[in-house]
């Protein structure tokens, strides 16, 4: 089976200052926790027959986040497939729109925004994620 769920960023555009939403439950992968055996399949499964759209996840973060639509869109290019045993979940890049993080209004879910020095504490499959993600980020 196939889930969805998205690394959120905000790059400054005047700075590219790069941080990244840090969720209620303690990690960046949308909105709880990546089973403890997970790990980055580097040659992802075959294509299953129902796919998710980024559109779709998009639109389900900004209201469980409290956002306007059109807060985030897609990184184009960025997809990684994690996989626990026979579960699989499709990660997906996105981006704040706005000029500066909407600090307040993902303080009032429990998230918060930090540099990639403060994910030290992530399990290692989302420190794996951020590194692509920055990467990917930063061209």
């Amino acid at each position: 089976m196939h889930a969805s769920r998205l690394i959120m960023y905000h790059k400054q555009s005047t700075s590219a200052r790069t941080r990244f939403l840090k969720l209620a439950y303690g990690g960046v992968c949308g909105f709880s926790a990546l089973p403890a055996p997970a790990r980055i399949e580097e040659t992802p499964s075959a294509a299953p027959r129902v796919v998710s759209h980024p559109a779709a996840v998009i639109r389900e973060a900004e209201t469980q986040l409290g956002l306007p639509s059109g807060s985030l869109e897609i990184e184009p290019g960025f997809r990684c497939e994690v996989a626990a045993g026979d579960e699989r979940t499709e990660i997906f890049l996105a981006r704040f729109t706005s000029i500066d993080p909407p600090f307040e209004t993902v303080q009032a879910h429990g998230s918060s925004f930090i540099d990639l020095t403060q994910a030290r504490g992530l399990p290692p499959v989302e420190l794996d994620l951020l590194r692509r993600s920055y990467e990917r980020i930063l061209g």
